[in-house]
């Protein structure tokens, strides 16, 4: 381990810090390395001299000289003519910060290499990177905290911590994985670089990956060198900040730590139930993961907010406490019923939760399973549903089979009798569709209302009476 941060500038650890974007991340790489060796580098340790919890004021003051304009609304060259002091870090171009650093290289001689690191990108270094706006080297400090050099704060936006040494991340050295692209055309190679780029979020550990993967096909490929324009984009509805995100990906980082011990245990964390606007403790035994529009889900199993002793998935946004308390199995604050289930070797699996999301439409598997028809308009359907995969159960079918399925399905000759009338006095020339559903999964429900006013839910009743309830509220909105 390094005594200090004396990592040299070579083109591998300024791409390392740019997570393998060191073409497009070239200034923010330099900056990064710059800041580094003024927190942790000998001679300058500047992580002494801030506050144990410190912000970007607290750096702005002892990083840059007192004639530095501190006003977050000055433009970049307004901060290049209002600083008057030539010895001001501002003042300085990439050639002056590194010239020192590289040693027994010239200048001309790193130049080249950053040079050709990059794809042959034309490399100005007489550039004075830190003469730019405040706004800029805030983003830097998120940047290290998303490496992992300062620690961000749980509780307060733009607050951090240096990290100790023992939690400095170590660069890829002796890097050992290995990808084989060699099946792989041109395209293909880049493509996959986008997809995993763009979704990157799902895993946090992904853009190591997309690091590795980068920098072995342009060893192995030296066509590929050149990053061709990206035309196929990802869109997501992940709506969290960046610092709701920060503290999710902590959370998922502490789950997959978990699981990679033996014999592993039970996460422990405060919850917030948005229904309710009320906060439980949950103790549960987490089985996995999942990404479900807009927001990350546990799925465990334990006690639920209910008091119900069973499975339910849990909004990582929503858990609240600043970190998951870990109980060891043993440990007496396990509830009963989990410590038994390990004890006999019967602890839930991932297996089964796979089964039952393949049983029936609808994320939350642990609810009711119930029939869904539906009728479309014949040319909304052929336009919008027809030749689409919503669930292996949601299939077409003719209306004349749908007094079969009923009869087949429907238990109670009430409930079966007013869904044949409302069948009789539909058009048979209409489009129907059968499936199975969790009743009351909200993604379910949400996609049944964005179907509307072109698909008419004829069953469950229980659906068809509450989006009737919805349609009606939002009609009297616009009256």
């Amino acid at each position: 381990m390094l005594s200090d941060f004396n990592y040299p500038p070579t083109p591998e650890i300024l791409d390392w810090l740019a997570l393998g974007r060191l073409g497009d991340r070239f200034n923010r790489s330099i900056r990064l390395w710059i800041l580094l060796k003024y927190f942790y580098g000998e001679g300058n340790n500047l992580a002494a001299k801030l506050p144990e919890n410190f912000i970007y004021s607290d750096l702005r003051d002892e990083f840059f000289s007192p004639k530095h304009p501190p006003s977050d609304r000055f433009t970049t060259e307004q901060i290049k003519t209002e600083c008057l002091d030539k010895k001001c870090i501002c003042k300085k171009s990439i050639k002056e910060l590194i010239k020192v650093e590289i040693s027994p290289l010239s200048i001309q001689e790193w130049q080249q290499q950053i040079t050709d690191k990059m794809g042959g990108e034309f490399l100005d270094i007489e550039q004075r990177i830190f003469a730019t706006v405040h706004r800029t080297i805030r983003d830097d400090l998120k940047y290290l905290a998303k490496l992992g050099w300062l620690k961000k704060s749980k509780t307060k936006a733009g607050v951090y911590q240096c990290q100790p040494q023992k939690n400095w991340p170590q660069p890829p050295i002796n890097q050992t994985q290995v990808w084989d692209t060699s099946e792989f055309s041109s395209s293909q190679t880049w493509q996959l670089l986008k997809v995993l780029e763009s979704v990157s979020f799902v895993q946090p550990n992904l853009e190591l990956v997309v690091e590795s993967l980068r920098e072995k096909i342009t060893q192995e490929k030296p066509l590929l060198r050149n990053d061709p324009e990206k035309r196929i984009f990802i869109h997501l509805d992940y709506i969290l900040s960046d610092e709701t995100q920060d503290r999710v990906d902590d959370y998922h980082q502490q789950i997959e730590e978990l699981w990679h011990q033996s014999p592993g245990g039970v996460i422990k964390f405060q919850y917030w139930i948005a229904k309710t606007e009320k906060k439980l403790e949950i103790i549960v035994y987490p089985v996995c993961l999942h990404y479900a529009r807009r927001a990350k889900y546990l799925t465990a199993f334990g006690t639920d907010p209910d008091g119900k002793f069973g499975w339910h998935n849990y909004r990582l946004d929503r858990i609240i406490s600043e970190k998951l308390t870990i109980l060891k199995w043993g440990s007496s604050q396990i509830p009963k019923n989990l410590s038994e289930l390990w004890k006999k070797g019967n602890l839930p699996t991932v297996d089964y939760v796979q089964e039952e999301l393949e049983e029936a439409w609808g994320f939350n598997f642990y609810l009711p399973r119930d029939l869904l028809i539906m009728r479309f308009d014949s040319k909304f359907a052929r336009g919008y549903v027809d030749n689409t995969v919503r669930h292996p159960t949601f299939k077409r079918i003719e209306s004349r089979n749908l007094p079969y399925l009923l009869k087949k399905e429907i238990q109670d000759p009430q409930e079966r009798q007013e869904l044949l009338n409302i069948i009789k006095a539909r058009s048979s020339k209409n489009t129907y569709y059968q499936g199975w559903i969790r009743n009351g999964d909200i993604n379910v429900l949400m996609r049944l209302r964005d179907w509307r006013p072109n698909g008419e839910v004829i069953a469950p009743i229980s659906i068809r009476k509450q989006l009737k309830l919805e349609a009606k509220q939002e009609l009297a909105n616009y009256d």
